[in-house]
């Protein structure tokens, strides 16, 4: 047990120094808002869909294709865990605090935050049924996400529930898989160096992200503690016992639970900006969920890796 708290500990913290950095070039106005939402486009729309296909890049295996699609199932279950958690505890007077916070609760940050520690942790399998994981997330995110927070068919956009780059990367990437397809070295080499860039610059958005709010505010957590705690311990630990009780076990496992117990999407923040939701309050849940998962993660993923 506390060897594998101290495997994934170790490569918890080394995310947290690069938060730090990002932290520090905010606070020193080395990074700007123009400049970090630059970066974060650059995220969507080239390196997480390069990490997606660079994953997918492995001959055909039935074994592993059974598991990716165990991994889709996690997933379902993860966000349908969620969902109901988000209903049941959270009802909020203010309408737009209540989508807000369901919304938390529903949408890990399991591209930017748990893709870097999966490849850290199990290696490109580890990113494969991460990938599983994330396509998911892009479904349901922009689709009954967008739903939620848009007060309705207002946000609900079906085309883009498909078409974004994470669930066309993973598509793409799941053709290559089954036909064990190789791309040519002059097209493989330009994703991997992309791909590489998942795991610092991140970790540099979630640092400059938790800079834009004063310590003090982002200690004072009383009316968002039980939304972190569902969406950092609850919803987590409720998927790992559901998991485990279906058998699951081994890198498939971990995955799954690295995934479901990262932080409060970044994406709720953007969401919150163009459907009016709460934007201070989901910028200040990323920013906080992300100051605690450092140790929330370490502990669960640790215990994961540990029954695992």
């Amino acid at each position: 047990m506390l060897e594998s708290l101290k495997i994934v500990g170790t490569q918890v913290f080394i995310l947290f120094i690069l938060i730090m950095l990002g932290f520090f070039g905010g606070k020193k106005k080395l990074m700007t808002k123009e400049g970090v939402r630059c970066i974060n486009d650059i995220m969507l729309y080239f390196v997480t869909p390069c990490v997606i296909i660079n994953a997918f890049q492995r001959e055909y295996d039935s074994t592993m294709l059974h598991n990716l699609l165990l991994s889709i199932l996690a997933a379902l279950i993860s966000h349908v865990i969620c969902y109901i958690a988000g209903f049941l505890f959270i009802h909020d007077k203010e309408e737009a605090a209540k989508r807000t916070k369901r919304f938390a609760i529903a949408y890990s940050n399991c591209g930017f935050m748990a893709l870097p520690l999966l490849d850290a942790l199990l290696g490109s399998e580890g990113v494969f049924y991460g990938a599983g994981y994330l396509c998911v997330f892009n479904i349901l995110v922009w689709s009954y996400g967008q739903y939620t927070i848009g007060k309705g068919k207002e946000g609900f956009e079906i085309k883009k529930a498909f078409l974004n780059p994470g669930v066309i990367a993973s598509v793409i990437g799941f053709i290559f898989f089954i036909t064990s397809f190789e791309l040519p070295l002059l097209i493989i080499e330009p994703i991997k160096y992309l791909a590489a860039l998942n795991t610092p610059v991140p970790m540099l958005i979630i640092g400059y992200t938790i800079s834009s709010f004063a310590l003090k505010e982002q200690l004072r957590i009383k009316g968002e503690i039980v939304s972190i705690s569902l969406r950092l311990i609850v919803c987590p630990m409720a998927l790992l016992g559901i998991l485990y009780l279906m058998g699951i076990r081994g890198t498939l496992l971990v995955a799954s639970i690295v995934s479901a117990s990262a932080p409060v999407a970044a994406i709720s923040t953007m969401f919150s900006i163009k459907y009016d939701g709460d934007v201070r309050l989901a910028s200040k849940m990323v920013a906080v969920s992300s100051l605690f998962s450092i140790i929330t993660m370490t502990l669960i993923v640790g215990f994961t890796r540990y029954i695992a």
